[in-house]
């Protein structure tokens, strides 16, 4: 068990030159005043994390990395929070998931090795999958998704899956898809529960060495970063290419052929796909290539963009709301009719903002880049 003086040293933490940078553009701290990345860090560092342990605010980062890439001394904020958390973790400490823990508990129960699921069932007889092949489709928690969310906010999380393979489809791409696929486990990594990720992870990794794929394909930018980054880091080199379905899309665009669609549109960038992986270009390049389609950029945009409140299902609570609810009003007062994601996370969290009777909702379309995309096909 490291210390928390080890794990300081590795974020860099002890640099913290207390400037403030970090909480200056903070979307926690924008909104709930009693939130400082500086502060927290000065917890860890002066206290040997025993104040920071039990802070109930340990919790709340976003690890957006909004805060790091303003720092100037480059301290590793998010890593410092996922460290910290796992110290917590440790010493018997938790914080506040949303939905009473259910998806953390399908999280732990994915790593039974004898596991039986029935999640494909979403695959219609029109889409053209394969059992072995050198393209993997990595379709990610959606089928549960679209159990718990489905309903109650009006969208189907697992028509972002039909549609992402009707698009590799039309590319000729027959994907892989793994009946028995675990939860990538990005979220228990930067909760700090490293044994339940590398228990996913490795179940993971020894379904995908049985098909024999080479690259693996996702619509979630959360499993593209823990698959393609995370699993490495941890579980050792994997020799798989992993991308974004955004960034297929944009490498093949000259394939394409699309009919004419009206709608005036804003791009969310999530978090993983932008400031984790540099993926900016290629959505952008991709929806103004459509017809009809008019692109407004928001204010916040890029490594400037403002997360969508929430991760790791933790932390649901009033500031989330009105980071969500001023995310919206950004595309709509910036032209955009519909707000387009590239995560699902991030249009289940965008629908959520509109609930409950103390919530405004905003008048704003949320879709996901593989649905704009796969209903502007010709044929």
């Amino acid at each position: 068990m490291e210390s928390a003086t080890e794990q300081l040293k590795k974020s860099r933490a002890f640099l913290c030159l207390e400037c403030g940078k970090c909480t200056a553009v903070c979307p926690i701290s924008k909104y709930n005043n009693g939130y400082s990345p500086r502060r927290l860090l000065a917890e860890g560092i002066f206290y040997d994390a025993g104040d920071l342990v039990n802070d109930r605010l340990l919790w709340s980062c976003l690890t957006c990395q909004l805060c790091s890439q303003r720092c100037p001394v480059d301290v590793h904020y998010s890593e410092y929070m996922r460290d910290m958390r796992m110290i917590a973790n440790q010493r018997g400490k938790e914080g506040n998931p949303s939905h009473s823990g259910a998806l953390h508990q399908i999280m732990e129960m994915h790593t039974a090795p004898g596991l039986k699921q029935k999640r494909t069932g979403w695959i219609t007889k029109d889409l053209k999958t394969a059992k072995t092949g050198e393209v993997l489709y990595f379709v990610g928690c959606l089928p549960y998704y679209q159990e718990m969310f489905g309903k109650d906010f009006e969208f189907s999380p697992t028509a972002i899956a039909v549609d992402t393979v009707r698009i590799l489809n039309y590319l000729g791409i027959e994907p892989v898809v793994m009946a028995d696929e675990r939860c990538c486990g990005h979220d228990m990594y930067w909760l700090g529960r490293m044994e339940t990720f590398d228990a996913l992870g490795r179940l993971n990794l020894k379904k995908i060495k049985e098909t024999g794929v080479k690259t693996i394909i996702t619509s979630c930018p959360e499993c593209a970063h823990a698959v393609g980054s995370l699993y490495p880091e941890r579980l050792g080199e994997t020799g798989l290419k992993v991308k974004h379905i955004t960034e297929v899309v944009a490498e093949n665009i000259d394939k394409f052929q699309f009919d004419e669609k009206t709608m005036e549109v804003a791009f969310q960038d999530p978090c993983r796909l932008g400031r984790y992986m540099g993926v900016y270009d290629q959505p952008r390049e991709v929806l103004e290539a459509i017809p009809g389609v008019n692109f407004h950029e928001m204010a916040h945009s890029r490594r400037g963009a403002i997360c969508c409140g929430t991760t790791n299902w933790m932390n649901c609570d009033s500031t989330s709301k009105q980071i969500q609810q001023s995310r919206l009003n950004e595309a709509k007062d910036g032209g955009a009719a519909t707000l387009v994601t590239a995560c699902p996370k991030c249009q289940i969290h965008f629908r959520c903002a509109g609930c409950g009777e103390q919530t405004q909702r905003v008048d704003i379309e949320v879709t996901d880049f593989v649905n704009v995309v796969a209903s502007a096909l010709k044929g």
